[in-house]
């Protein structure tokens, strides 16, 4: 057995992390949340402590603006929460949960997209289009269903 050097397993692991972070960008903003959010979610979630804006600011390179708007969108969102520092207006930010969290997100996104398709049945031009428009519905519905059973048995 082999070791490498402790140095190029790093180098390793930082590409591997920014492969991951990267990965959180693209799959949030198809969420419609900004590709920043993504990434800054990603760098939480890999950290064990809290950050700061600045320091997300440098390991990500983003502007001050881009990370204001990321907080605030995962603080809504229920994926991180922020932590006051005594005797400052900074904040520090830490990713909150994480299975539950998504999840209750995804599901929320769920259950506008079913309201949003119960609002066209009445608009289907024939029978065979109100099927496929049902069938859609009893996916995202069993889907939501299944969603709640784990989030459930979870807690």
């Amino acid at each position: 057995m082999t070791d490498e050097p402790t140095e190029e397993r790093g180098e390793e692991r930082t590409a591997e992390r920014e492969q991951f972070v990267d990965a959180m960008g693209d799959i949030l903003a198809s969420w419609n949340l900004s590709r920043s959010t993504g990434r800054t979610y990603g760098y939480l979630l890999t950290r064990a402590a809290p950050a700061s804006s600045d320091e997300i600011r440098a390991e990500l390179r983003l502007s001050a603006g881009a990370v204001s708007t990321a907080m605030r969108e995962l603080v809504s969102w229920g994926l991180a929460r922020t932590i006051p520092q005594a005797g400052s207006r900074r904040l520090l930010i830490e990713a909150a949960g994480g299975f539950e969290q998504l999840l209750a997100a995804s599901q929320e996104r769920s259950r506008a997209f079913i309201r949003t398709l119960r609002s066209g049945r009445s608009l289907t031009e024939d029978a065979r289009a109100a099927r496929r428009l049902d069938a859609v519905t009893d996916l995202f519905e069993a889907y939501v269903d299944a969603g709640e059973r784990m989030l459930r048995d979870r807690g």
